[in-house]
């Protein structure tokens, strides 16, 4: 570390290093990073062409499979449609019959070949009347119609047709790593290409099923010959080779993947993840895996037999070791020609960069001498590059700077007195202009404050006035029409009543708007007041607001002081704020918690407190301002803690809020025990001051 640190402040500290840095930065740093992205990048890509090269051969792979269960379905054709097989099958001459099925199953290497009857019962070469093994092929070359897939023949389907060839199957299960668990411990099965062919007789009439399988169990023929049409010669790099795969369920039946050597992987199972991946979700597997005993670039899919359902895979790929040793053999050759021009790069920056460290230097030497005082020079530069030009013009701005030095000096002694003069008379002027701009900025927020008292005043009484006289005419009618109507009223009476409910509250809104603008004409009496009574006094008049929401109230007294001031009005500003708790409440289980307690020897502290939705920093500088409300569009007129704040307000005492969203709100209530009165002019031009700020 101590190292690390001494070699930054050595950079920091010699323009050398620092040159030194910026020009061997991107070729230590951006050079290996590219390095780093171009192989990986070309891993990658050699990567991908191997997937799809292995994808290609397994479709191969699938067109072959798919070719030679066709030939051996045309075999089948060949024999049925020959006129030899015709004519002795017309003239019942089935030794005749026998011997062409045995010359066919000789030559193709069917693992069983015999002829059916209409009813799909054997008669040659053995008339034991057993049937075949039923499946949608054979019921469709009943109706006339030639077809040829996988089959699974299980034990008791081998022994039906020969107890021979049932002995033949019994393949030991080989322990696999990464295989699915199974208590199996053989595989007795037999995977069969089966084809099944209609014979029809000289005027087209179906007189028997020409029926043969081709066991896919340890038939090393078979995916030899797939592997010689996919992995032909100079398809893979020398070392390499290619294998082809048929499982039975997940267990190698027939396979060239050697085991050891002169032995293949008979028996041995597939990973769990690919048996997952092709037999459960029926999807192909490409990718690199450890197949047996070495790593293959693999691909499987799976095959379906003639009833549509996946009874094993085919597989194909081919080592990789090959491949990957050319790709490293590549990569590092890739990494020491790069080593190679780094060094290189490197060498030519630092032989390039002495040609501008001397000039630089020198005149690093120039510039602290300066500083001290000494007279130094930079001198005679070889060098013709603009470092060179630089360095010659450093040493002739420092001789003119020299001479402008002394010209100041001297100019400098002149102007000294007269600054000296200048700057009496300029703070003498700058502290007059300071008390005008203030005196000018006091006046201009008196004229305004006063402007907007007088228009709020003139607006207030004149809507109150315009909204009182219309509201008192309803209110008469709608007694006259009560009174006109008798009887007749109760249809509507609920809807009159609810008319005359909302004239009220419009006349609320007008006695509001009248104490918030003109406060003295409301002002009521002082008396020495006993908050905790006032606070159940309160309790009562809010009762009825349990009807809208579901709240508690917890009450904590602990006030001993009274304070004078209005009771009316401290209630009033209690209901506010209890009504307005409850409107924060938004969910069954609300709170209110009321509590009161000394203020040290000043008077007495009145909390309101609720659970509810909060407020932000935004809402909470608005929340006095006349007109300002939270609630939905219809509950409230935005007046009632503009007016509760003036109130307490005009008695010397403050109302404060703390609340955080989603926390709850308190509301704080200080009042004196003495109150200082404050003018009502003063408690309305503070709150218009918050409104808008000069």
């Amino acid at each position: 570390m101590r190292l690390i640190l001494k070699a930054i402040e050595r950079i920091q500290g010699t323009l050398r290093y620092k040159l030194l840095t910026l020009v061997l930065f991107p070729i230590l740093l951006i050079m290996p990073i590219a390095l780093v992205m171009a192989i990986y990048w070309g891993a990658n890509a050699t990567y991908d062409q191997l997937y799809l090269k292995v994808n290609t051969d397994l479709s191969v792979s699938h067109d072959i499979f798919r070719r030679l269960r066709q030939d051996y379905l045309t075999q089948l054709g060949r024999l049925s449609e020959s006129y030899p097989f015709r004519t002795a099958l017309e003239e019942h001459r089935l030794d005749s019959v026998a011997s062409q099925l045995q010359a066919l199953k000789q030559a193709s290497g069917f693992s069983y070949l015999r002829l059916l009857d209409r009813h799909g019962k054997a008669f040659v070469p053995a008339a034991d009347g057993k049937a075949g093994k039923p499946s949608p092929s054979l019921l469709a070359a009943l109706n006339g119609e030639p077809q040829v897939g996988v089959e699974i023949f299980s034990q008791a389907d081998l022994a039906r047709l020969s107890p021979a060839l049932a002995r033949r199957y019994h393949l030991p299960l080989i322990d696999t790593d990464k295989a699915r668990p199974t208590r199996r411990k053989i595989e007795d099965r037999a995977m069969m290409i089966r084809a099944v062919y209609p014979v029809h007789d000289l005027r087209g009439e179906l007189v028997a099923v020409l029926e043969g399988a081709v066991s896919l169990n340890g038939n090393f023929a078979f995916v030899d010959t797939i592997r010689d049409l996919v992995y032909g010669p100079g398809s893979l790099p020398e070392g390499s080779i290619g294998t082809v795969t048929v499982f039975l369920d997940d267990v190698r039946i027939s396979t060239n993947v050697p085991l050891r050597p002169g032995e293949r992987a008979l028996g041995t199972r597939v990973s769990n993840e690919v048996r997952t991946q092709v037999l459960d979700h029926g999807e192909v597997w490409i990718d690199s895996a450890f197949v047996v005993n070495d790593w293959y670039l693999s691909a499987y899919e799976p095959i379906v037999d003639v009833q549509g359902k996946r009874v094993g895979m085919l597989y194909a790929g081919f080592l990789e070791e090959p491949f990957r040793t050319e790709l490293w053999q590549a990569l590092g050759i890739l990494v020491l020609l790069f080593l190679i021009l780094m060094g290189i790069s490197s060498l030519l920056a630092v032989v390039g960069a002495k040609s501008i460290f001397k000039p630089l230097e020198k005149m690093s030497q120039v510039v602290r001498a300066t500083r001290e005082g000494e007279a130094k020079r930079v001198g005679v530069i070889a060098s013709r590059d603009e470092i060179g030009e630089l360095a010659r013009e450093f040493d002739a701005m420092l001789d003119l700077l020299a001479e402008r030095n002394r010209q100041i000096k001297l100019w400098a002694d002149q102007l000294e007195d007269k600054v000296r003069e200048r700057t009496a008379e300029l703070q003498s002027k700058n502290q007059d202009l300071q008390r005008t701009i203030h005196a000018l900025r006091e006046t201009r927020q008196q004229l305004v404050v006063a402007e907007k008292l007088a228009a709020l005043g003139e607006l207030t009484a004149g809507v109150a006035h315009e909204i009182n006289n219309p509201t008192a005419v309803m209110l008469g009618n709608l007694d006259v029409i009560a009174a006109e109507l008798g009887p007749a009223v109760t249809p509507v009476e609920h809807e009159i009543r609810l008319v005359m409910e909302q004239i009220y509250r419009i006349k609320d809104i007008v006695n509001n708007l009248l104490q918030y603008a003109r406060p003295n004409e409301y002002a009521g009496y002082l008396s020495h007041v006993d908050v905790n009574g006032v606070v159940e006094h309160t309790l009562a008049l809010v009762r009825h607001l349990r009807k809208k929401a579901e709240f508690d109230i917890v009450l904590s007294l602990l006030a001993t002081s009274a304070v004078e001031i209005n009771e009316q009005e401290l209630q009033q500003v209690l209901v506010n704020l209890v009504v307005n708790a409850v409107h924060a409440i938004q969910a069954a289980g609300g709170v209110i918690e009321i509590s009161t307690r000394d203020w040290n020897d000043q008077g007495v502290v009145i909390e309101v407190e609720d659970n509810g939705e909060g407020m932000d920093a935004a809402a909470i500088s608005r929340v006095f301002n006349p007109f300002y409300s939270t609630k939905r569009e219809g509950e409230g007129s935005g007046l009632g803690l503009s007016v509760s704040y003036g109130l307490i307000r005009r008695y010397g005492g403050n109302i404060t809020v703390t609340s955080q969203p989603g926390q709850g709100a308190r509301f704080s209530v200080w009042l004196l025990s003495h109150p200082v009165m404050a003018s009502d002019e003063e408690t309305i031009e503070e709150q218009l001051h918050a409104m808008h700020p000069l």
